[in-house]
């Protein structure tokens, strides 16, 4: 067997202005790098910490240095679910392990997993939570993409979705309330946005309470996002949502996304599937899964002020498939 060594290290990526949720806003993101090398050849992943799950960067740099020993005697993807709980650092991993048995075996990824060659993806553009008058602004701004995402707060949010209607009127529109919509009548807040033509909402009570869902018949599909990690969360969405948000992040990387989006459809749950502010190493196995989705997310990297080499471009809305340089 070929000798391997796991190295990892935390990068910090600038956002282009501010990103900004009902939680906070952020200026830069950090993510960390799993490298494997292994006769030569590198295999790469990327993860961002889930902090609403009090992940960070350094927690995810210190359980990778724990699980070294094994990693570098030759642990594969499958043993690595077992290893590893779900979460960031099992994603970085598990994304740098296909990534390196892509390189070894010189079939792509996407081949390895039995899915069909990756075309370009009709992804959505976030708009940051505001004020109404500056929603619109930015909604203007990209009013010639097909897909917008709006982030809300609770309250005043039907104002938000109007004015972003204003300034975009020919765009699709979903809405994520990551979780502000608690405590408040959810069929009547989304019966309010089907005026403005809105498709989805994403994850409108907290993630733990999504009993308060039982008996909400909502004219607007609901989408499940922190409330469905992995496998393990689905039962617990069937009647409540009609959609599932993957994030690799979320379900420990792209072995997990996988068998999550092959088993939601036969619970009866549509796919979406979304990312965490990220470069385009991090978004180039989540876009594999993308290809089963209805709903795709992946502007993780856009809405960055930089990205890095061989990035995955997007033009009017259009995701490009990613580069073997990059990853894959």
């Amino acid at each position: 067997m070929l000798h391997r060594t796991l190295s990892a290290r935390i990068e910090r990526w600038p956002v282009r202005g501010a990103f900004t949720i009902s939680r906070g806003a952020k200026r830069d993101v950090e993510v960390v790098i799993a490298e494997l090398a292994e006769g030569g050849l590198v295999g790469r992943g990327e993860a961002t910490a889930i902090y609403y799950h009090g992940e960070s960067a350094s927690g995810i740099l210190a359980v990778l240095e724990g699980v070294r020993e094994q990693v570098e005697a030759g642990l594969d993807s499958i043993a690595l679910q077992t290893l590893l709980p779900r979460g960031a650092a099992r994603n970085a991993l598990d994304c740098a392990l296909w990534d390196l048995e892509a390189k070894r075996s010189g079939i792509p990824v996407w081949r390895l997993a039995g899915l069909s060659a990756p075309q370009p993806l009709e992804t959505a553009f976030t708009i940051s939570l505001g004020e109404p008058a500056r929603m619109e602004a930015d909604a203007r701004a990209v009013a010639n993409l097909p897909l917008l995402k709006l982030k809300l707060a609770g309250e005043g949010d039907i104002a938000r979705v109007a004015a972003v209607r204003k300034g975009a009127p020919a765009a699709r529109l979903i809405v994520d309330a990551n979780e502000a919509w608690t405590g408040r009548d959810v069929a009547a807040e989304a019966g309010a946005l089907v005026p403005f033509g809105v498709e989805l909402i994403e994850q409108p009570v907290k993630a733990g309470q999504d009993h308060l869902l039982d008996n909400v018949v909502s004219p607007i599909p609901l989408c499940a996002d922190e409330s469905c990690q992995d496998r393990a969360d689905l039962e617990r969405c069937v009647g409540r949502y009609a959609a599932i948000n993957i994030k690799l992040d979320k379900a420990g990387g792209l072995t997990e996304a996988l068998a999550l989006a092959a088993e939601a459809p036969a619970a009866g749950l549509e796919i979406m599937v979304g990312c965490m502010l990220a470069t385009s190493l991090g978004i180039a196995p989540a876009a594999l899964v993308a290809s089963q989705a209805r709903w795709i997310d992946l502007d993780g990297a856009l809405l960055l002020a930089e990205d890095r080499k061989h990035a995955m471009t997007a033009t009017k809305g259009l995701l490009a498939a990613a580069a073997p340089e990059l990853w894959g």
